[in-house]
């Protein structure tokens, strides 16, 4: 079953599906598969891979220069989707991007995901790079979503991006896309941001998943602005739990997201990581039960930096 069917027929009242990362160059597999380990047991829908590719460093040279290298931290997406779906039989879903990617590159990628049997995906622009003011696509590859949608439509309807028919085209490849309830951070405006949205599902995708927020209201308001400008797809609440004190300031930062003031004002009462950690069980686990008492069925979270908090929020759903 695809992940479009997993969201749209709601086998289960309550359905949780995680992201996770790929390990980083070097370290192995053994603390992910440990992390997985623990969200098996859960059922999860699917799981989805982010994908991260390579972004420049400075090396000290012996003399005391710097050198600027180009490195990849964390290869390994499609192997590890693939990993996932043989020793766990869970669906896996994950992100192709357009940032450090050429076409070229999005292609291969494409076949081998298809020789894997892999057949979800989340399409993303992807973020900047660091030392970057704004986004800079890769020469020879896709500047926003919408082009990677259309990238992948073409390989769907059996032609490679160069125009030339695949003789074998397979199965054809479902997969959502993001959305910021709070707005991209580049975007002008929400209703903008809205806009770029319904254009990808006008393109084709199938659901969206939402960058995290801790108000519930924000993502409630959202979904009605977007029905009421016919974007019809599902759209999945995004969820993380805070899990250290820095996160009052680092996660509003990164995330673009706000941190509504009666959390914030508890945060700050908060002695220690674990307190911090406590309370963030306890705001996402009532957060997350607002958003079934709403109708929402599918919580997709994120459990970077959070996995053992996360499980802890699941179970008390479950």
């Amino acid at each position: 079953m695809s992940v479009t069917e997993i969201i749209n027929k709601h086998t289960r009242d309550k359905q949780f599906s995680f992201e996770v990362l790929p390990p980083l160059k070097g370290t192995g597999t053994e603390k992910l598969f440990a992390d997985i380990d623990k969200l098996a047991v859960l059922e999860p829908a699917f799981i989805n891979i982010t994908t991260h590719h390579s972004e420049y460093v400075y090396h000290e040279l012996p003399s005391g220069q710097f050198e600027r290298l180009r490195v990849r931290r964390r290869p390994g997406t499609i192997a590890i989707a693939a990993a996932i779906q043989q020793r766990y039989h869970i669906p896996v879903q994950p992100h192709v991007i357009c940032s450090g990617a050429t076409i070229e590159d999005i292609e291969y990628e494409l076949i081998d995901l298809q020789f894997l049997g892999i057949h979800d995906l989340l399409l993303l622009r992807g973020d900047k790079a660091r030392e970057d003011s704004r986004f800079t696509p890769t020469p020879g590859g896709h500047a926003h979503t919408t082009d990677l949608i259309r990238q992948v439509q073409r390989f769907n309807d059996g032609y490679f991006a160069d125009g030339t028919p695949i003789k074998n085209p397979g199965r054809s490849f479902d997969y959502g896309v993001a959305c910021y309830p709070e707005k991209h951070e580049e975007a002008p405006n929400l209703e903008r941001d809205m806009q770029y949205l319904k254009e990808k599902q006008d393109l084709g995708a199938q659901y969206a998943v939402t960058q995290l927020f801790f108000d519930n209201q924000k993502y409630f308001d959202f979904v009605d602005k977007a029905r009421q400008m016919g974007i019809t797809m599902p759209i999945i609440p995004g969820i993380k739990p805070m899990a250290k004190l820095s996160q009052l300031t680092v996660v509003p930062k990164t995330f673009h997201c706000d941190i509504p003031e009666p959390l914030a004002r508890e945060i700050v009462k908060c002695k220690t990581d674990e307190d911090a950690r406590q309370l963030g069980i306890e705001w996402t686990t009532a957060q997350c039960r607002e958003l079934y008492a709403h109708g929402v069925k599918d919580i997709h979270f994120y459990t970077v930096s959070a996995i053992d908090s996360v499980v802890e929020v699941t179970r008390r759903l479950l």
